[in-house]
């Protein structure tokens, strides 16, 4: 069965929350000014209702389902979850997005539940500047991580670089250049307006992707540019005589809402179409008042007909103090 939006898009990839909570706390994801409170136990989804929710969304015509948070490795349970939907009839790809800090000793039991492929956020390679970016001094539990995860057979494992101008954009050559070491996916991705209260100013922080490419040593070799095929969001190439890939993935400079594919389930039961939406489709409060499955279906199909041609940010605008922080989003 397929779900197809307004805009005629195949609707077939979600990305399930399953908590708010992180064992980091980056500027650009949870601010520390924010004033936004974590979400309570009652608030946050079980797995079981996930899981049914789950099921109506590849009943509806999802297909790949992507674990996020916060960071969803640090919810007990996380890895029977992963079991759960990975028997799930009709699911053929199950993905996860973590900070890797706990990946090292979570890796093999991850494969062996049926995950996939792994995105894990690396934005520095210096042990300072990883605290002052994360407030928590991790980068080599993360480095670990990568590294487990490779071993077991995550691969590519695929890295996320969020390019911030005057804090990380100086190692930008230097983090393209693991993929001649590794079979890693090193991708950089262009800070995004939301509620940004560490660092400074978004205008002054924002680095878009036609100047990060700039940084990149040979990169006019490898023939970087509008029009080529892309791997979801990202627009992928590779560095003459690398065993990886980089990429770039640029919401505000490339818009890609023409291709977009997903939906978002936040820990607190709410489906987001886009991830700069402010409009939310609830869908805990009829799960909780005994849905059946095809009303549960239903609503799956209702977001996918609320879904917008495309979100409307220019990187002029400044950060919607309504909107969401990321880590309440699930990225």
């Amino acid at each position: 069965m397929a779900l197809i939006d307004s805009f005629g898009r195949r609707i077939d990839y979600l990305r399930i929350s399953i908590t708010d909570h992180c064992n980091l706390k980056c500027g650009y994801c949870m601010p520390v000014f924010s004033g936004r409170p974590h979400l309570n136990h009652v608030e946050i989804l079980t797995y079981e209702e996930l899981y049914r929710l789950a099921e109506a969304a590849v009943c509806a015509g999802i297909s790949k389902i992507r674990i996020t948070g916060g960071e969803p490795l640090v919810r007990k349970g996380m890895v029977e979850f992963c079991n759960m939907l990975g028997s799930l009839p009709g699911l053929n790809s199950l993905a996860l997005s973590t900070n890797g800090v706990q990946m090292a000793k979570m890796a093999d039991s991850l494969k062996a539940a049926g995950v996939n492929r792994v995105n894990v956020s690396l934005d520095t390679l210096q042990r300072k500047r990883f605290e002052k970016i994360t407030g928590c001094d991790k980068l080599e539990d993360v480095l670990a991580g990568i590294q487990e995860a490779d071993a077991v057979g995550f691969h590519p494992v695929k890295i996320n670089v969020v390019v911030i101008r005057g804090v990380n954009d100086d190692e930008i050559a230097q983090l393209a250049a693991l993929t001649y070491q590794h079979e890693w996916h090193v991708r950089f991705i262009e800070l995004m307006p939301f509620q940004q209260a560490l660092f400074g100013d978004y205008q002054d922080l924002y680095m878009p992707i036609g100047a990060i490419i700039k940084r990149i040593p040979h990169i006019k070799e490898a023939h970087v540019g509008p029009g080529l095929a892309t791997n979801g969001p990202a627009r992928m190439c590779t560095l003459p005589g690398a065993n990886g890939k980089i990429g770039f993935i640029a919401p505000m400079s490339w818009h890609f809402c023409g291709s977009c594919n997903r939906l978002r389930l936040t820990a607190d039961g709410k489906i987001r179409t886009c991830l700069f939406a402010e409009t939310e489709i609830d869908v805990k409060t009829p799960l909780r008042a005994g849905a059946s499955k095809r009303e549960l279906v239903e609503l799956f199909y209702d977001a996918a007909q609320a879904k917008p041609r495309r979100h409307h940010l220019s990187r002029v605008l400044r950060p919607n103090p309504r909107q969401r922080a990321m880590h309440a989003i699930g990225g």
